[in-house]
């Protein structure tokens, strides 16, 4: 199929804001520079699934500064404790390592009319889990692995009491976000592990107002997009290129599932690169060294979070003292397989349908407490970025040179770099050409920038009515066919494993 044209991204069905039940003190819209002098204190809405896994490992490599136990006990007390495992059986065997469930509800019985219509959150609540994702800690507290577990996933839920109407339920098809609704925490952690076969050893559920005030206790955190992302659905407008967000900002970003094609799919990566860009500025700040603002950052991640009766202050400092050298490239970041997007379920509706044999690879890793990158990050880094995956760029190759065999060359290399090649190069009427081309329609221009930067070097040439195959004229000054990753994936493509540090901005 050829490549998605345009720049701009199809519109898509308009999601009701999932706000979250944040008790925020409204606060005034931030600019949207780049390097904001001063950080106006931002309002509480509900960030994604980010903010409830940073909420769970930024906590943790806080507390990797050894700070006196004074200073985190004080903080057990802001917790709201809940027992997500009672009365469980038959239970998964335990793996090595640690595994927490992290799931952010969309209550919004504390968001004002004004902060409703400011920050883009009306809507009725679906009182479920808009977030859901599973954090391993490695057993040698070294590695952290996220694992996004889309809400909409087709799920199966075990015979269970409804928490609402007491109803007894026998095992039924369901949204994975709505296993919270129909049987709370308990529920949910039931359905992932009978899902992904991990037994869940702590439950975090997190406000996610809290979250905005981590991000301007830690003094907002830079992140970097490849092009420009706009959503009028969350208010998010940022240029291509770096950003120092605050807390606002970060919410509009996590937030915004309307900046592209791939949806939730998108969001997810975008709130991944959050996460990471979070953990680094939480370990590279000197908020570990600095006992106040430690307390201040775990006070505003905790004000609201509701966790099982055994994740307390002892487990989060053995876990801080054991992770004294995490940093971004410690940590790395996936969604689950999808195998079929649209799964259409009756009564349900349209849901995720995992890709089972992918799925099981996935979590017999963290059950077996194996890395999830398939290959050296100094190996992934060396991937250019692109918006538009190989796989959907259809591309006919020329020799522009009087080189015997370079358009054979050249078709061959971008066949193996992802690229869809005729298989068939041609001879170019512009037989002497110093430098590659790229001829492309003004409404592929995606399309075309993904292209090239796999051509380094190579120039870019605009030929209105072309149509969505792309012209590669090789010349002289051809060496080589760069690695290429795409940015964000399509609906339906597997979602890459990237560490921390690839997605920081350099």
């Amino acid at each position: 199929m050829p490549t998605s044209p345009r720049s701009a991204a199809p519109p898509h069905a308009p999601d009701p804001a999932r706000p979250r039940r944040p008790p925020l003190q409204g606060r005034p819209q931030p600019s949207r520079t780049r390097r904001p002098a001063a950080r106006p204190p931002v309002r509480r809405k509900r960030p994604r699934w980010a903010m409830r896994v940073v909420t769970t490992l930024s906590v943790v490599v806080l507390a990797s500064a050894g700070i006196g136990h004074a200073v985190v006990t004080s903080l057990d007390e802001d917790i709201a404790r809940v027992d997500p495992f009672k009365d469980m059986k038959n239970r998964p065997a335990a793996g090595h390592g640690m595994n927490v469930l992290l799931v952010g509800t969309d209550g919004r019985d504390r968001i004002t009319e004004k902060e409703r219509r400011a920050y883009h959150l009306g809507g009725t609540p679906c009182h479920c889990t808009d977030t859901i994702m599973i954090v391993h800690i490695a057993a040698d507290k070294e590695r952290a692995s996220v694992v996004s577990l889309p809400r909409d996933s087709y799920a199966e839920t075990p015979a269970h009491t409804d928490e609402t109407t007491g109803a007894q339920h026998n095992p039924h098809p369901i949204k994975l976000n709505a296993a919270y609704a129909e049987g709370g925490p308990q529920l949910t952690v039931r359905t992932v592990e009978n899902m992904t076969h991990l037994k869940i050893d702590h439950y975090l559920e997190v406000d996610f107002t809290s979250f905005m005030k981590t991000v301007d206790v830690l003094g907002g955190v830079d992140i970097c997009t490849t092009r420009p992302l706009k959503d009028s659905y969350t208010g998010l407008d940022l240029t291509a290129g770096p950003h120092q967000l605050n807390g606002g900002q970060a919410l509009q970003y996590v937030r915004s599932r309307h900046v592209d094609g791939a949806s939730d799919l998108g969001r997810m990566q975008r709130q991944q690169r959050f996460l990471a860009a979070l953990i680094g500025r939480a370990t590279s700040s000197g908020v570990l060294l600095n006992p106040l603002r430690f307390r201040d950052v775990t006070r505003a991640v905790l004000g609201s979070v509701r966790a099982d009766k055994g994740f307390g202050t002892d487990e989060l400092l053995d876990l801080g003292r054991a992770m004294r050298n995490f940093s971004p490239s410690s940590s790395e970041f996936t969604t689950v397989p999808i195998g079929q997007m649209g799964y259409a379920v009756k009564g349900i509706g349209s849901t995720l349908k995992w890709d089972e044999p992918k799925a099981a690879q996935l979590f017999r890793s963290l059950r077996d407490d194996k890395p999830l990158t398939a290959t050296h990050p100094s190996v992934r880094s060396a991937a250019a970025r692109v918006e538009v995956a190989p796989q959907q760029i259809h591309v006919q190759v020329e020799n522009a040179t009087s080189t015997e065999g370079l358009g054979r060359r050249v078709d061959g290399a971008l066949a193996a770099g992802g690229f869809r090649t005729t298989g068939r190069p041609a001879t170019a009427q512009e037989p002497d050409l110093k430098h590659t081309v790229i001829v492309y329609d003004p409404r592929w221009d995606r399309s075309a920038r993904s292209l090239a930067a796999a051509l380094p070097g190579s120039e870019l040439r605009a030929v209105d009515g072309r149509g969505p195959v792309l012209k590669v004229l090789a010349g002289a000054d051809f060496k080589e066919v760069r690695r290429v990753r795409v940015d964000t994936p399509s609906p339906g493509e597997s979602s890459p494993v990237l560490t921390g540090d690839e997605v920081l901005c350099r």
